[in-house]
């Protein structure tokens, strides 16, 4: 029970983050009103927020490492809430335009500390799914900011509604100060001081680990098209190039919520049950992805409404398969450097969403401006992402086989990754460890996992 509480309030905070990064997209255009910025310079908040995310992963990673959630959980809600509050009373762009940025930096603490917290209290066959929960639970906060935000913001006002996000994130700091422990025993498995030398000599061997690797394409190859689709180029796309009203595609955003949700909850169940396959099962997402995207993209003229609800679905489920990053990174990476491992793989979807936010952008306005062939030459972007990204996972999956010859790793690598059996030179040989009861393989607990 201790282990789904702590989880609760380290959840809960990351509600709150998820809450602060899509509050700003909610009341863009009281925004625009309020600091007289035109929308290219309303623009700069979510690129700047995604750029401070995904520039602050690495250094939230080795912090993570170094002081444990507890503390980062706590910092980066303090960030929070400073930036929230200063949006909430200021009326100059260049002190909101900062502002957004601490809150991008304390949102980048948040998300990785809670997910530290999990092979710390849970045993390992919970690990995937109570991940997989993480994710797509703290999409509620995307819920708090459409409803009872923006319900403020047009009944009360800017400064009430932000004031209010802001009371919210204080709440939550008081209930991770008050219940939120590292692991069961309170002691952290935390890294040594180190210069700045030895700092990023353990950033590279972390990097250089294939696991580690592994789980940067797979959350490059699985999240990109979605967060684009959500967080930018999802709106204008179905209102201007498929002829969808603002109603419509409010819908369809609402679709890959419950998609994610639902799918989230699948994959946690496949992959705590056949760890083995999980590789499999990111590649399959990826072909899926890129499948409903051409079919979509080959229509010569506006897609109909059924097929694009499929496209929604679709390309929701690669926000939970961007989780199977981090169990990779859990797998091939001690606890003690399970932070920069998880920060480095959370760079690689919001990297790719970057890149892709701004191309088609580019593409867009050199292609004319907003149209159905913008759009459709502009989306075609997304195949080089995709093709990188399964490049990297089927090289970085070999390379990570290579490494159940060390003798310390091999028990747990085995069961937690291998696709096929592993033959000696001597002929043939199967795990020797035993199956458990009812189960099709064999259970090995993770090295870093404290029951």
């Amino acid at each position: 029970m201790r282990a789904w509480i702590v989880w609760s309030t380290g959840l809960l905070a990351y509600v709150v983050a998820v809450l602060d990064r899509t509050t700003m997209g909610v009341s863009g255009l009281d925004a625009a009103k309020r600091f007289a910025a035109s929308p290219g310079v309303l623009s700069t908040f979510v690129v700047l927020q995604v750029i401070v995310y995904a520039a602050a992963q690495i250094p939230a990673g080795v912090l993570l490492d170094r002081f444990g959630s507890k503390v980062m959980i706590l910092s980066g809600g303090t960030l929070m809430v400073i930036g929230q509050l200063s949006l909430a009373f200021t009326e100059s762009l260049p002190t909101a335009i900062a502002a957004r940025a601490v809150v991008g930096l304390g949102d980048a603490f948040t998300f990785i500390s809670v997910l530290r917290l999990v092979p710390c209290w849970f045993t390992v066959r919970q690990i995937p799914l109570v991940t997989q929960l993480t994710g797509i639970s703290g999409q509620l906060g995307q819920v708090l900011s459409a409803v009872p935000f923006l319900g403020l913001l047009i009944g009360s006002g800017w400064t009430t509604a932000y004031t209010s996000v802001a009371a919210l994130g204080v709440l939550s700091l008081v209930l991770t100060l008050l219940l939120v422990k590292d692991t069961p025993s309170g002691a952290v498995v935390r890294r040594p001081v180190s210069g700045l030398r030895e700092t990023l000599g353990g950033v590279k061997t972390v990097w250089m680990r294939p696991g580690t690797r592994l789980g940067f394409f797979t959350h490059m190859g699985t999240q990109f098209s979605v967060t684009v689709f959500a967080l930018m180029w999802g709106v204008p796309y179905l209102t201007v190039a498929q002829n969808l009203s603002r109603s419509a595609a409010g819908t369809l955003l609402i679709v890959s919520v419950v998609s994610a949700i639902v799918s989230g909850v699948v994959i946690g169940i496949l992959t705590g049950r056949h760890p083995h396959r999980r590789s499999w099962l990111v590649l399959g997402i990826i072909a899926s992805n890129a499948l409903m995207w051409t079919v979509v993209l080959a229509m010569p003229s506006p897609t109909p409404h059924w097929l694009l609800a499929v496209l929604v679905v679709v390309i929701s489920v690669g926000g939970p398969g961007s989780m199977v990053g981090f169990d990779f990174a859990r797998t091939f990476n001690p606890q003690s450097t399970l932070g920069t491992a998880q920060g480095a793989v959370n760079m690689g979807g919001f990297l790719a969403s970057l890149l892709v936010m701004q191309a088609i952008g580019v593409i867009v306005g050199a292609a004319g401006g907003y149209s159905f062939g913008s759009f459709r030459l502009a989306w075609s972007v997304q195949y080089v992402v995709w093709a990188v990204a399964a490049v990297g996972i089927l090289v970085t999956r070999k390379k990570a086989r290579r490494t159940i010859g060390d003798i310390e790793e091999s028990r747990y690598l085995l069961e937690f990754f291998s696709d096929t059996e592993l033959e000696p030179v001597d002929g043939p040989r199967r795990s020797s460890i035993a199956p458990e009861p009812g189960t099709s393989g064999p259970a090995v607990p993770s090295p870093d996992a404290t029951h």
